[in-house]
């Protein structure tokens, strides 16, 4: 019996994905948008606020898209795509914080939930992979984030709304909405934290 040709080490280096894949570019474009992002609201500029949020939101579901399609999922992707999604959500909901509390439908302790999932969530990340713990996003993490998403995108309709209407008053519905939708997001950013918690506690084996 023949034995098997090895294999070209071009061909071994092509099978390993290098860190500057589309994958991670597109990671990295959102980061570069969340700056953009905190630019514009910090000038009030709320329309345009409500484009590159969106546009930033469409690359966080493209790179794992691209990643999960092409091969290119990486430990750096793995780490640093939830890392650049907490910068963007954490810091504009620190933005919205002051005109939220001003106006009251966003409250200091909300932020406060917010980032202090995140930030407890990301340190106990090693711990669950140590003992064994999947750490892929799971249902609740998901619709968290998409909680996140939909109440930022009802913040910034809102504001622009207030701006057009003149009288600095948002239109009932529109209000309602945001409100709903922001505590929507904050019962399921407290939900998908003790999930995880109730993850370490009983880590399931890796697949």
């Amino acid at each position: 019996m023949s034995s098997p040709l090895p294999q070209s080490p071009v061909a071994n280096l092509a099978a390993v994905p290098h860190w500057l894949n589309l994958a991670n570019l597109l990671t990295l474009s959102r980061l570069v948008l969340a700056v953009v992002l905190f630019g514009l609201m910090a000038w009030e500029m709320w329309i345009v606020s409500l484009v590159v949020f969106a546009v930033a939101a469409i690359t966080d579901w493209l790179d794992g898209y691209v990643a999960r399609r092409q091969g290119l999922v990486s430990s750096l992707g793995r780490v640093l795509d939830p890392l650049v999604d907490k910068v963007l959500i954490c810091g504009a909901f620190v933005f919205l914080l002051p005109l939220g509390t001003k106006e009251g439908w966003l409250l200091p302790w909300m932020v406060t939930v917010v980032i202090a999932r995140e930030l407890i969530i990301s340190g106990l990340r090693d711990q669950l992979e140590s003992m064994g713990a999947a750490f892929g996003a799971d249902l609740l993490g998901k619709i968290k984030m998409t909680l996140q998403c939909s109440a930022l995108i009802a913040i910034f309709v809102a504001l622009e709304a207030q701006v057009r209407s003149g009288t600095g008053i948002v239109p009932q519905e529109i209000a309602f909405l945001r409100d709903a939708l922001i505590w929507a997001m904050v019962l399921a950013t407290v939900l998908s934290g003790a999930n995880y918690l109730i993850r370490l506690a009983t880590p399931q084996p890796k697949s």
